[in-house]
């Protein structure tokens, strides 16, 4: 074990903690879950930089950064439909069981306020199903044609993805705390008007990009490498 290794080990550790902190209905572990974010993103790209740069890819290391990876997205993913899902979504229901249990709890969909008016824009189930369901189709791709002996290098516009996803996700994160303190009555403080559009705002178009990408990407990997799933060879 080495001290990228470890720096993964510590990504998927602090896992739960990610699930467990936004769903709290308290503004100081919102805020805490989003700090742990941001210190779990910077995480993972210091890992692999620290590998490439200083000899230090492992076998063990190539294994455990892209399972540290998906599971965090999945993670992430459970606070924010729990709570940015719109009413009456029928995957809610399978989530909770019922929905009396989350209108208990709040209800913190993005809001953009432009022209006096506010627009609430939830995570809806089918969003959670195309970006998980890309994760899935790209592994499985991935391991279908390295038993053939192709490595299917991330291209640009899934890096790009990565990043609008990581955008998204820290801005719901960031989210969760501005309208938990906004609950609380401070919306009239200097600047607090700002900080809860903008937050609103970059977590919307960045979700629109992530989305986007997420399905371009896919479509890219598919028309690329489809044959070497079924035993042929690569597109160009």
């Amino acid at each position: 074990m080495n001290l990228p290794n470890w720096l993964t080990v510590g990504r998927i550790a602090f896992t739960p903690l990610l699930i467990w902190l936004p769903l709290q209905e308290d503004p100081g572990y919102r805020l805490a879950a989003f700090v742990l974010f941001i210190a779990v993103a910077v995480t993972d790209y210091y890992d692999g930089m620290l590998a490439r740069t200083r000899g230090l890819v492992t076998d063990l290391g190539k294994m455990l950064d892209p399972f540290a990876d998906k599971l965090l997205l999945l993670g992430t993913f459970v606070p924010m439909f729990w709570l940015m899902s719109p009413a009456g979504d029928p995957m809610l229901a399978w989530f909770s069981g019922t929905d009396a249990i989350r209108n208990v709890l709040s209800h913190y969909p993005f809001v953009i306020s432009f022209g006096g008016a506010d627009l609430r824009v939830p995570l809806p189930w089918w969003v959670v199903a195309v970006v998980l369901g890309r994760e899935l189709a790209v592994t499985v791709l991935r391991q279908l044609a390295h038993r053939r002996g192709t490595v299917i290098a991330a291209i640009f516009a899934a890096k790009l993805k990565t990043t609008f996803q990581l955008v998204w996700i820290g801005s719901a994160y960031f989210w969760f705390f501005v309208a938990t303190v906004d609950r609380v009555d401070v919306r009239d403080r200097v600047g607090w008007d700002f900080v809860a559009n903008l937050a609103g705002t970059v977590g919307t178009i960045s979700m629109v990009a992530s989305v986007a990408l997420t399905i371009y990407s896919l479509a890219v990997y598919v028309s690329r490498y489809w044959r070497v799933a079924i035993g042929g060879k690569p597109k160009g």
